[in-house]
């Protein structure tokens, strides 16, 4: 397939084409991102935590906890963007007869339960 034959969508809210994951944006608020990049820097943190604690061979089950909290982290932020996703990216494109966001989410909503 020729790359102009390629039919896209483009989202009514941010203007992006809503074919390649790569190019699609999120519009999320201020407060939204910075919550967010608030929560990663935290993570990322505790990662480096954790690294640190198994180059010092600390006691495995105390690692193991680090990790289980790092994931709950993790986990809080992909609720709250799941969250900010169905309110405002979903929504639009649902407002715009775009079906096709309800398998996306579904995917994503299934991936996440593993």
């Amino acid at each position: 397939m020729d790359f102009d034959d390629k039919q896209t969508q483009t989202c009514s809210v941010c203007g992006g084409d809503s074919q390649g994951q790569g190019e699609r944006r999120s519009h999320h608020d201020d407060k939204t991102i910075k919550e967010l990049v608030t929560r990663m820097n935290r993570i990322e943190g505790q990662i480096r935590g954790i690294k640190g604690m198994i180059e010092r061979h600390v006691y495995c089950d105390d690692i193991l906890n680090q990790i289980s909290s790092a994931q709950s982290a993790l986990d809080g932020a992909s609720r709250l963007l799941l969250e900010k996703h169905m309110k405002s990216c979903v929504k639009e494109r649902l407002q715009g007869n775009d079906d096709q966001v309800v398998d996306e989410v579904l995917k994503t909503i299934f991936r996440m339960m593993r």
